[in-house]
């Protein structure tokens, strides 16, 4: 197995560890089998009902793990091996898995960074997520329970939160997703983002994943990216 199949495998794992933590935060359970981590009740907005964790996962046997007679069932398909049609799934959008080597930011950014560590941060965190959609409540103050996660905000010279995202730290890799920033998009988010990884993680490799124009902007600060993955949607 390559080194690129092996930050896979470990960043598939990390993003499953952090969708079992976002639906704990609601009162949910998932559970981690050999192939795939699954909930078999219908996931929080944005989070997949599974997560394969290896290649060439039996998709009878996935969908059976998760409620797929209400509409919006969804699976990440971590190594973009999977047709789900026969089990009345589409393709929803594909991706590319990408890794960033332990190291500082390229870019300095003029934000300065903090973890939301209490209900009214996280809440001001939520809200500058959310930019107005209406789905702030999806983070909850039951996360900050959770050890492995650790929710970064960049603050302005005035200490509003502007820009974010979740660190999941995991044995080997820590998982970046969430990432936003006010004005500027991800190349105002990064800077700062990978600031306060470096920081809290100075030896561990970053991985996330993204598409379209975020992934070309997570390639500028220092990402390659090292495998396709696909979101399945049942609607």
């Amino acid at each position: 197995m390559t080194s690129k199949q092996l930050i896979v495998r470990a960043a598939a794992r990390n993003n499953a560890d952090w969708c079992a933590a976002m639906i704990r935060s609601h009162g949910m359970m998932g559970e981690f089998g050999l192939q795939a981590w699954a909930a078999p009740a219908r996931t929080p907005l944005y989070y997949p009902d599974a997560v394969t964790l290896v290649p060439g996962a039996d998709p009878t046997a996935l969908a059976g793990r998760i409620d797929t007679t209400t509409p919006g069932a969804s699976v990440k398909d971590s190594f973009a091996d999977l047709d789900l049609t026969e089990a009345g799934f589409r393709v929803l959008f594909e991706a590319q898995w990408i890794h960033r080597p332990a190291s500082a930011p390229a870019i300095a950014s003029d934000l300065a960074w903090d973890m939301a560590g209490d209900p009214e941060t996280l809440r001001a965190w939520a809200l500058a997520w959310d930019d107005g959609d209406g789905n702030a409540d999806l983070i909850r103050p039951e996360l900050l329970a959770d050890s492995a996660t650790f929710v970064l905000a960049g603050r302005s010279p005035d200490r509003r939160v502007v820009a974010g995202a979740v660190a999941s730290r995991s044995d080997q890799v820590v998982g970046i997703s969430n990432v936003f920033a006010l004005d500027g998009g991800p190349d105002t988010a990064w800077p700062v983002v990978l600031d306060a990884v470096h920081s809290l993680f100075p030896t561990i490799p970053v991985v996330g994943y993204e598409h379209g124009d975020d992934l070309a902007a997570a390639v500028r600060h220092g990402f390659e990216p090292i495998g396709p993955l696909r979101i399945w949607l049942r609607d």
